[in-house]
């Protein structure tokens, strides 16, 4: 029976670009340039290897996110997933991180799985909790934050590596993992991955086809909201200290008024 991976990947706002906020204070994602979630591209890796090691295997990945994030959905195809499926709908707008992982793990439910793989975090929130919250809503076990990850005999195992000791952790399929930037480079799409990509199969759906309703997700069903928010301050000149025979003295007090010693 194949081994059927699913996983989240998430369509976000490039790093280096100017982010803002909206006037309803969600991220504003039309002037800034969106892009697969780097720490996302590091699960797809996994899910990839975890493939071939597998007599027969089948890769999903979903996302959640405007018409845009079928970009992201094509560079995890041309890496080598095998079909994507959207979940896409105007009442999104506005979902926080509890909001998505039930539209997600409704998704999950709808699509069938043995194995749920998730970057430790998104570039964009960074919180890091929507791994164990689909845990919790698909009523499965969760190994998270693992630097290295496999399935053998319907288990996943994995090394989860902390500050001061490395932890072995399994569990039996069917399951939710995470991994970190740690669990190994991510591939580079091949011109044949992204011509292959063109014409894999991608599923678009929206809130009725997951038996949800708008009141259950975007601004008005979250749970968690910006209640105000502030322009960055723009950077003003450094202090120039001139060694005329007391630079050193004069760094040190300018240090220590700054509580850096």
């Amino acid at each position: 029976m194949s081994l059927r991976i699913v996983v989240t990947v998430k369509y976000v706002p490039d790093a280096t670009g100017d982010r803002h906020f909206a006037d309803d204070l969600t991220v504003d994602r039309d002037d800034v340039d969106g892009l697969l979630s780097e720490l996302d591209e590091y699960a797809v890796e996994q899910a990839l290897q975890i493939a071939e090691d597998a007599d027969d295997a089948e890769i999903t990945v979903l996302t959640v996110g405007p018409e845009d994030a079928k970009d992201a959905l094509r560079k995890a195809l041309s890496m080598g997933a095998d079909k994507a499926i959207h979940v896409e709908d105007d009442d999104l707008h506005g979902t926080d991180a509890i909001g998505t992982s039930l539209v997600l793990a409704k998704a999950i439910e709808k699509a069938g799985f043995d194995l749920v793989i998730s970057g430790m975090a998104s570039t964009d929130g960074t919180m890091g909790v929507v791994p164990a919250l689909l845990s919790e809503r698909l009523g499965v076990p969760q190994v998270t934050l693992l630097s290295e990850v496999s399935v053998e005999d319907g288990t996943v195992k994995g090394r989860r590596d902390g500050d001061a000791a490395s932890e072995q952790l399994e569990a039996s399929l069917p399951a939710v993992v995470s991994v970190t930037d740690q669990s190994g480079e991510a591939r580079y799409p091949s011109f044949k991955g992204i011509m292959a990509a063109k014409k894999k199969p991608v599923e678009s759906w929206d809130l009725s086809d997951l038996d949800l309703e708008a009141e259950q997700v975007g601004l008005d069903g979250a749970h968690t909201v910006v209640d105000s928010a502030a322009e960055r301050p723009a950077r003003t000149a450094g202090t120039i200290v001139k060694d005329e025979g007391e630079g050193g003295k004069q760094l040190a007090e300018f240090l220590a008024g700054q509580k850096f010693i």
